[in-house]
Parts: C-alpha cells; structure tokens; sequence
C-alpha cells in the first residue's frame, strides 16, 4: 500500500463520496492543548468514513460483483457503507451483524436492501460466517479492512485533511481493524512524512496496541467497550504491518474517557458522534497524544449512535 493506491483510489470514488468537512472550537484547543480539528466523517455518505472503502472495493471489482453478490461480516458501519454501494451499483448484498448491533445501524442496512444475518458478537464469528458464505454461495467477500482496495480508499480521508489544514502535525485516528489508519498512515508516510501519525484504541479493546508491544498480531478476548466499531480480536493481516512500520504508536482510552469526549462535542462544539468517533477527540482532550501547541487533525470516523447511548451519555456526570 502506498501514497500512489490512496491517490488513485480517490480518483475513482471522488463526486460519489462527501469530501467531509473540518470543524474547530476554541474550546476544545484548550483543554487539548493545541489546535484541533475535526474531521467529520460522520457527515459522510452513510455517516461513517467506510463507504470510501465499500464503494472504491466494488467499483474496482464490479463485474463480479454484480454476477455473484457481496457479502461481508461487519457490526454496522461497513455493513451500511457496503449495502448503500452495492444499491447504488446493483449489486446484491448480505451483511452478516452480531446479535447485540445497535439496531440504528441494522435498520439502515435494511433500509439499503441488503439482507441481514445475525451471528454472534465478535468480528471473528461474523467474518467466519461471512467467508462460510462467500465459499458457500459464491458471493463476492468484502472485509470490512483488511482488502487493499478497502484499504486504498480509507486512506483517502488522510489526503482531503492534506488539502484542508496543509499545516497539520499530528493526525489521529481511531483503530478498530485498522484499515482507516492504515490507509491514512501509507499516504502520509510518503506525501507529508514529518505529520505524525497516532492510532487510539479503547482500553477494552486493545489489540492493536497489544500487537505492537508483542511485535507480532496478538488475539485478545471478546471486548467489552461502549466504542462498538472497535471491538476488534485481533488486527487485520494487511494493516498490521503497514501501521507497524508507519503510525508513531496506538494510544488507548477509557471508556469513561470516551464518554466526556462525547458530552463535550455534544454540548460544546454542537455535534452529534457514535463511541467509536470520539475516540480520537478523546485521546486529544485527555493528554493521551499530547499536543504541545501544535496542530492536530483528529477523525472523527462516524455518527451512527443509538439515540439510547446519547440519553445515557447525556445523563452521565463521569
């Protein structure tokens, strides 16, 4: 993977997706520290950063798709992004989900007219089902990150902040499986090399950080954190290597970190995040990527949260 793919990759999908907007709040630089960005791809196309990836995997694939279908395993946010591709291209789609998903995100892929299986809770069960059914009926099988052109496309995010704040620093990005960081990072690493580049994860789900300390792909049990895009066991094969050797490091976050991180967007800088999207703002506002004055671009990955959690985050004083 290189600046080269994500670039390409971008010419492909470009007048399709959202060149997603930065937002900035005084306040939020100061409890950061620095100067903070907002990179909402939670205003994206199916409100998360994955119909980059979805879209520019199909598109580069699209005869076959439309013979045999896709199918993949996802707890929501690729499943949308890949069901909204797949209707915008006539393909059909199967989006396998965990049984606990946030049921936003179900009716939204049902709402795109892919068809839903349930399977168990973590993304091993669901991608296990998932390639069942890809060698079993003959679909098409799109990982939710771990695909190079899944991965080409998330990268794409990194090249529009480029454009947005040339003068960036620091970049930081949420890490569930590690496709959007890994595709932000390949990019960077080549076409803006001094930007540092940071992966948070959420401290009950930790794997990736877990990985680089073992210096090898480590498993970890089922997680248990409010940041559902993440609950991840293990990170992918493809981006593993690629954030080893380009990300500065993978910082971890409580959940209670991640809660005021949201409450502080809500009520402050007046939008509306999932979890998994405040990780990043999170690991800002907390010290745990310190700033220093500098200028930091923090991805905010989606906004497809259970009316639910927001009442509870709301009501939360912690």
């Amino acid at each position: 993977m290189d600046a080269g793919a994500v670039e390409q990759a971008y010419g492909r999908i470009s007048g399709i997706i959202h060149k997603s907007p930065v937002i900035h709040s005084r306040t939020l630089d100061e409890m950061a520290g620095g100067t903070l960005y907002l990179k909402m791809e939670s205003f994206q196309r199916t409100g998360a950063f994955k119909f980059r990836g979805a879209f520019h995997a199909l598109t580069r694939n699209l005869e076959a798709a439309r013979a045999n279908g896709v199918v993949t395993g996802s707890s929501g946010n690729h499943g949308g992004a890949l069901a909204f591709a797949a209707k915008i291209l006539g393909v059909p789609c199967t989006v396998v989900m965990p049984e606990d998903a946030a049921e936003v995100k179900v009716a939204a892929i049902k709402a795109f007219g892919a068809t839903i299986i349930r399977c168990g809770r973590s993304s091993a069960e669901r991608l296990a089902k998932a390639a069942e059914l890809a060698d079993g009926d003959g679909l098409m099988m799109v990982p939710p990150y771990d695909h190079p052109d899944v991965i080409a496309g998330q990268g794409t995010v990194a090249l529009e902040v480029m454009e947005q704040v040339p003068e960036v620093d620091v970049f930081i990005s949420p890490c569930g499986g590690g496709g959007l960081l890994a595709g932000c990072a390949a990019f960077l690493s080549s076409r803006a090399p001094d930007v540092e580049v940071w992966g948070v994860e959420a401290e009950g789900a930790d794997d990736t950080a877990r990985s680089l300390d073992a210096g090898e792909r480590v498993e970890i049990d089922l997680p248990n954190t409010i940041a559902d895009g993440i609950r991840n066991v293990m990170p992918g094969e493809l981006t593993f290597p690629i954030i080893k050797q380009m990300v500065r490091g993978v910082v971890l976050v409580s959940d209670d970190e991640i809660q005021a991180a949201l409450r502080l967007m809500m009520l402050r800088a007046k939008i509306v995040a999932e979890p998994t999207g405040a990780v990043s703002v999170a690991a800002a506002l907390f010290g745990k990527v310190p700033l220093d004055g500098r200028t930091a671009v923090a991805v905010v990955s989606g906004g497809n949260v259970d009316p639910a959690v927001l009442i509870r985050v709301l009501e939360s004083s912690g």
